[in-house]
């Protein structure tokens, strides 16, 4: 993959995530009661971005949310489908809600007017289909929902304004750009919301109580966590891939022998810009080298599977802010 700012105006089809519409008389108090922003925020043309929690503050699934007409809908990534929809299902005991898989029913296409075109020149669908405000990939852009039937005419549309389909490496390239984690790469169930950075964008502090809750206000009221996902800007041509580890560099700028990994690399992707650096990453850095402007070695561990490709020395990086920079 390569990084390069898009000049022109894109979509992304993302039809095949998870589809989860909620229906119901306590649907609204009910999904407040299990996610961690506030639902009652959530409206007709514009999504929320939230975690779902485990009793101990860890992720089982993060997801956007907006209200459909007379429903609630949600929308995850595809390996979450199901568990998503037995985790909300498990917790409905005397509440006046309904969980309906709407997957396969919908359609969903992102698109981001980077070249100019105006978002708006979108409008004018019919009722079936909901245009939504929503930023996937750290930058405004809007979501079609539609039905899935309509699939070749709401593509034809899109097309007939001026917006080009974003293939999958392209958007993982905006994507870590703009420092944004992922299910599956910096998320999982081991994931506090806090280490991911994500708790700006998916926590109501203000909202009342909800699974997970104790455990995210005490962590706030701590003031840190024990890693904290970072950027990692290469500092020469070598490759950084996801598993590398990062260790902290000897007095002669090599690994100190027996030295144990500070963090460990989740996303990595080739990049023209950006200061030069000749790759972008994601990764999670221990508490206290996660500093903006430490120097860090990324290497690869000894039980690498084979198909993986071994660098011949410890790549030099340096911890980024995130979003990284532009130039």
């Amino acid at each position: 993959m390569s990084f390069a700012l898009p000049t022109e105006n894109l979509y992304l089809d993302l039809s095949g995530r998870a589809k989860l519409r909620l229906v119901g008389a306590d649907r609204v108090r009910f999904l407040n009661g299990q996610v961690s922003n506030d639902v009652r925020q959530a409206s007709t043309d514009a999504s929320l971005y939230t975690g779902v929690m485990t009793i101990k503050g860890k992720l089982c699934a993060d997801a956007f949310v907006h209200a459909s007409g007379e429903s609630l809908l949600i929308d995850a990534e595809p390996e979450l489908r199901g568990a998503l929809l037995a985790r909300l299902d498990r917790y409905i005991i005397a509440d006046d809600v309904r969980i309906e898989d709407a997957t396969e029913e919908l359609g969903l296409l992102h698109v981001i007017g980077f070249g100019g075109a105006a978002v708006d020149g979108l409008s004018g669908f019919g009722p079936e289909v909901q245009a939504v405000r929503s930023t996937r990939l750290g930058r405004a852009g809007v979501d079609l929902f539609y039905p899935a039937a309509q699939e070749a005419a709401i593509r034809a549309r899109v097309h007939g304004v001026g917006f080009t389909l974003l293939n999958e490496d392209g958007a993982e390239s905006l994507r870590i750009s703009a420092g944004l984690p992922r299910w599956g790469a910096e998320l999982d169930e081991n994931t506090l919301p806090a280490e991911a950075g994500i708790e700006d964008r998916a926590v109501s502090y203000t909202k009342g109580c909800y699974i997970g809750q104790e455990v995210v206000s005490r962590i706030k009221s701590v003031g840190h966590v024990n890693r904290q996902l970072c950027g990692l800007r290469a500092l020469d041509a070598s490759p950084l891939y996801p598993g590398m580890n990062l260790l902290l560099p000897g007095e002669d700028g090599e690994p100190a022998p027996g030295a144990k990994p500070v963090g460990t690399i989740t996303s990595a992707v080739s990049s023209a810009g950006h200061g030069g650096a000749a790759y972008l990453a994601l990764g999670y850095v221990r508490r206290g080298s996660e500093t903006a402007g430490t120097r860090l070695l990324a290497v690869l561990p000894a039980d690498s599977a084979d198909e993986t490709p071994v660098a011949s020395a410890p790549c030099p990086v340096e911890v980024s802010p995130l979003p990284f920079p532009p130039l």
